[in-house]
């Protein structure tokens, strides 16, 4: 396969990709917002107590 092959192929996905994707309605923006506040709250508080277990032990 040469280089204007994967250039062609890569377009033709690209298309395809575009043509099948759709814009987000309300409620599936604020379910994907709801979850994306979850997971940066559980990694604070991840980041909250191994913070705080190294305080406790002097580290």
């Amino acid at each position: 396969m040469n280089v204007k092959e994967s250039i062609n192929r890569f377009f033709k996905q690209c298309k395809r990709v575009l043509r099948v994707s759709k814009k987000p309605d309300r409620e599936e923006y604020f379910n994907f917002s709801k979850v994306t506040a979850i997971g940066i709250g559980i990694i604070g508080a991840i980041g909250f107590v191994i913070i705080l277990i190294f305080q406790l032990a002097g580290i």
